[in-house]
């Protein structure tokens, strides 16, 4: 398994500043840069899958829980061959975080306006945005979604339930899904921090039921109860979190 000594994993520091109940920090990607995800994503995964850019039909990628769109940024330059020619580019990607400040700087900092975009949106809420997007590109599906360390936000804010129906809905939505799921380890650790903060724990923490391997649990449901398949792993990140990359059947 990879693991990285010298680094703390951003989900099992204690002292951010501030509480990010939902994994909102506001320096994220200073813990957890984007080349510790990239460097096992292949730059030609979306060629490899089957799109090509520059073709008649659009290629959507969907970004869950963007932060302030570092990576999203990142993404679309390492999988785009050509992204000085980003204006005829026929991939877009859009990003999107429940955090209204994380947004905004996520706006003013997006070097390629036309082919990446950025709202505010909770998907635990509702998805009339996403689907208006499709739309507006004249797509059924997004081609690839990217969920990298979402999933134990949801999951501590809206219980067992929340995290089945996150992944439901990606599944509903996508063509592949790209899922970085994070350890039981963090999730006591980000608890831990709530506490040290002084603020209470999390509403559903010591009730959940899905424990332990939480990306096993994750692959299980995506695969008998959503129609996806796993299609393979890239391995594992230097928070020593595995990346597993899903398509519908």
């Amino acid at each position: 398994m990879a693991t990285c000594p010298s680094l703390k994993d951003p989900d099992d520091v204690v002292n951010e500043p501030g509480a990010a109940p939902y994994g909102n920090f506001i320096n994220y990607y200073s813990f957890n840069p984007p080349e510790n995800r990239l460097s096992l994503i292949p730059a030609t995964l979306l060629r490899d899958l089957g799109y090509r850019d520059g073709g008649d039909e659009p290629t959507l990628i969907l970004d869950v829980g963007c932060n302030s769109g570092d990576l999203s940024v990142a993404v679309y330059k390492h999988l785009v061959q050509e992204p000085e020619r980003s204006e005829r580019s026929t991939v877009h990607l859009l990003g999107f975080d429940l955090d209204e400040t994380l947004i905004e700087r996520a706006e003013q900092t997006n070097p390629l306006h036309d082919n990446i975009s950025f709202i505010r949106l909770d998907i635990t809420e509702e998805t009339t945005r996403l689907q208006e997007y499709l739309s507006q590109h004249s797509c059924s599906h997004f081609h690839l979604s990217l969920c990298l360390a979402v999933t134990m936000w949801v999951h501590l804010n809206h219980g067992d339930a929340g995290l089945l129906q996150l992944l439901a809905r990606l599944a509903s939505i996508s063509h592949h899904l790209l899922l970085e799921a994070q350890p039981w380890k963090c999730y006591r650790s980000a608890a831990r921090r709530l506490r040290k903060l002084g603020r209470s724990d999390f509403e559903h923490f010591k009730t959940l039921k899905i424990r332990g391997d939480v990306a096993e649990h994750a692959r299980e449901h995506l695969e008998r109860h959503c129609g996806m398949e796993l299609l393979q792993s890239f391995g594992s990140t230097a928070w020593d979190r595995k990346l597993l990359l899903f398509r519908r059947r």
